[in-house]
């Protein structure tokens, strides 16, 4: 085994992918939100609306209000757990 068969650390550092961690926490809520409920992407900036408007406390009780009680597509009850609501 020579010197030609191990990888330049060149190489090894240019393969390395960084992942970027989001700016903002609600953007941090917003990923786990898509990701737990299977968001289809036409909803996705929705979430990410949803996540920079209201507080985080009634965004994290409707999240666990939708697990404990939908079935099938947990993303459409999870928008009208928080639709109707107008805070303010």
């Amino acid at each position: 085994m020579g010197f030609s068969d191990f990888k330049k650390i060149g190489e090894i550092l240019s393969a390395k992918q960084s992942v970027r961690s989001p700016a903002y926490a609600w953007q941090e809520l917003a990923l786990t939100i898509i990701s737990e409920l299977n968001v289809p992407p036409f909803k996705k900036s929705a979430v990410f609306k949803i996540c920079k408007d209201y507080p985080k406390p009634f965004i994290e009780r409707c999240l666990n209000d939708t697990k404990e009680l939908a079935k099938g597509q947990r993303w459409k009850y999870f928008f009208k757990l928080i639709s109707p609501k107008k805070l303010g």
